[in-house]
């Protein structure tokens, strides 16, 4: 009999995969994967079409067409003033994960540390593994997430490689403050530590409040990969384009693995997205189009049983079920597809110990028509 020992055994389906096709087979409106269900711009589905016609399909250089990594080093100097080099310090990736995990395999070796703050984005801890790397979770908790920087200390040892951070934070809407870097910096001074930042929600941070990037502080830009998409940003999660900034020594890495990775990324795209990123007031009403989403879910979502928790950025909105069930978030995320029609996501999935706060994660990147049948199916909990 042929044997083989998997190199993730614990690692099943994910639970967005799990939740989506729950709702397929229930016919459930599905706020639980963090997609749209509007399209994106005609202006941008004009610009690829007319990159395709004008023949822009073959291989784009590994590291991405100049034109769009000119264009974001522009971007971030406008929004963190901070220079990064298009030729050395950017890289078009075929999305925010593969970026991830790309920065993974080229920094991370068996034994290294990785401290990473649950509940986590799914990709995070499976990646670590899967170079030989140890997790080193810390449980933030409801209903803020705050961190305590004096526990994140705590973890840290000799073999200490890398932390993890994700801001906005997916999946409970947080988001860092002045005083987590001050203390990020503090806590990371005169060390090797490499910081792995998501920020792939950058430009979804509500009530006027200012991203606090990494790339905003040279202490931290210095030893810092940033991740960012444009599906979040373009609303067009499927076309998988994202990209990485890094100093040069740790680009040079990341690009070791890219270049046999996915060696370079759709050319149609990376120019129809470079021509339609000229106008940069795209930027500008990314914030607004989703907090008047958030303001509106909250609203319509006042009218159940649920309790909000605070929602500072991204396009996701967790809510607790504590004092009126005393289920658990899985079971009742499916019953609330099979009985009531509506996906979500149980927060448990993002902890590595599963821990069940009573809380599920609702996404409203949504049509205002399909937030409001949602919430009245909701109403009936």
């Amino acid at each position: 009999m042929f044997l083989l020992n998997s190199k993730l055994p614990t690692v099943g389906t994910t639970i967005f995969s799990v939740m989506s096709k729950l709702a397929q087979e229930h016919n459930a409106i599905n706020l639980s994967q963090g997609f749209p269900d509007y399209g994106a711009s005609e202006k941008l589905i004009n610009s690829i079409v007319e990159a395709i016609k004008a023949g822009h399909n073959q291989y784009a250089p590994m590291a991405g067409l100049m034109q769009l990594r000119a264009l974001i080093a522009t971007k971030i100097n406008r929004f963190y003033q901070a220079n990064y080099d298009p030729e050395t310090e950017i890289t078009i990736t075929a999305g925010g994960t593969q970026a991830i995990f790309t920065a993974l395999a080229a920094t991370i070796n068996s034994g290294d540390e990785v401290i990473i703050f649950e509940p986590a984005y799914d990709c995070y801890a499976p990646a670590v593994k899967l170079f030989g790397g140890l997790v080193k979770p810390f449980e933030l908790h409801g209903p803020d997430y705050e961190i305590d920087w004096e526990m994140v200390k705590k973890l840290f040892t000799a073999n200490t490689k890398m932390i993890i951070l994700n801001n906005p934070h997916n999946p409970t809407g947080s988001i860092l403050t002045k005083k987590d870097i001050d203390a990020l910096i503090k806590l990371t001074k005169n060390t090797d530590i490499i910081i792995l930042s998501d920020e792939v929600y950058e430009h979804i941070i509500f009530d006027g409040v200012k991203h606090q990037s990494i790339a905003l502080y040279p202490e931290l830009k210095e030893r810092s990969f940033i991740v960012a998409s444009f599906g979040k940003l373009l609303h067009t999660t499927g076309w998988k384009v994202g990209y990485c900034l890094a100093p040069t020594k740790l680009t040079l890495e990341l690009r070791k693995v890219h270049q046999f990775n996915v060696f370079s990324v759709n050319t149609p795209m990376q120019v129809g997205i470079a021509n339609y990123l000229k106008n940069e007031d795209i930027y500008d009403e990314l914030a607004v189009f989703f907090q008047q989403k958030r303001d509106l879910f909250c609203s319509l979502m006042a009218q159940t049983k649920f309790k909000l928790l605070p929602c500072k950025g991204s396009y996701f909105q967790c809510v607790s079920y504590s004092h009126f069930s005393d289920e658990k978030d899985t079971d009742l995320a499916k019953r609330l597809v099979i009985e009531h029609g509506v996906a979500s996501i149980p927060l448990s999935a993002f902890y590595t110990k599963g821990t069940d706060e009573k809380i599920l994660r609702f996404c409203f990147a949504k049509q205002q028509d399909t937030l409001e049948k949602a919430v009245e199916s909701l109403m009936k909990v």
